[in-house]
């Protein structure tokens, strides 16, 4: 209860402190490239929901049907804007609308589509999606940038299957093990400073 009342009041707090941020977004997305200013994410949930997750749009449309759903930092569908967004984090700022729904936890184990989930063994689905998934967790701050490390691959998504994602498993597990109020401010306030470095 307390996760979800703190959950409430910073993704309230965060959406209004920013919103400045985000009309400007909104308009150098619509100045570049014609399309939605969202792109809407279809995720996987607490206990295998699915849910719809935003994040600013930061390719060109239809860029899921031209690739996988690995991004790197050279992925020729990303835009102008959108390669500014992704290198700054600030493409994820709509999830704050999807923290204030209930979909996801400011802390929790980063959503995953569908292909990924129904890949993870029945004691990973067990512990990962016991939880509702969040912006940051302990996966998010090893692996901070992941679209720099993709960058050059011939194939982003066997690097991201062999080098990222079994690590990614891991933190995860262990965030939902280790979880408590405390500890989500300690990963908040790690994720901040990242942002800042």
């Amino acid at each position: 209860m307390i996760k979800r009342l703190f959950d409430i009041i910073s993704s309230a707090i965060g959406l209004i402190i920013t919103s400045p941020l985000f009309l400007y977004v909104v308009f150098l997305i619509k100045k570049e490239s014609p399309g939605p200013i969202f792109y809407k994410a279809q995720r996987i949930g607490k206990n295998g929901k699915p849910f719809t997750m935003y994040k600013f749009r930061t390719m060109v449309v239809d860029a899921d049907k031209i690739g996988g759903p690995s991004t790197a930092a050279d992925d020729p569908r990303l835009t102008k804007i959108g390669l500014f967004l992704k290198k700054y984090q600030l493409d994820e700022l709509p999830q704050l609308i999807n923290v204030l729904r209930g979909d996801m936890s400011v802390v929790g184990p980063r959503p995953e589509v569908k292909v990924y989930v129904d890949m993870m063994t029945d004691l990973e689905k067990s512990v990962i999606l016991s939880v509702h998934p969040g912006i940051t967790d302990l996966a998010s701050l090893w692996n901070f940038h992941e679209a720099e490390l993709l960058k050059g691959s011939a194939d982003p998504e066997k690097t991201y299957m062999e080098e990222i994602r079994p690590e990614k498993l891991r933190l995860q597990q262990a965030y939902v093990k280790k979880a408590s109020f405390f500890f989500d401010i300690k990963i908040i306030f790690q994720t901040i400073s990242k942002l800042f470095k």
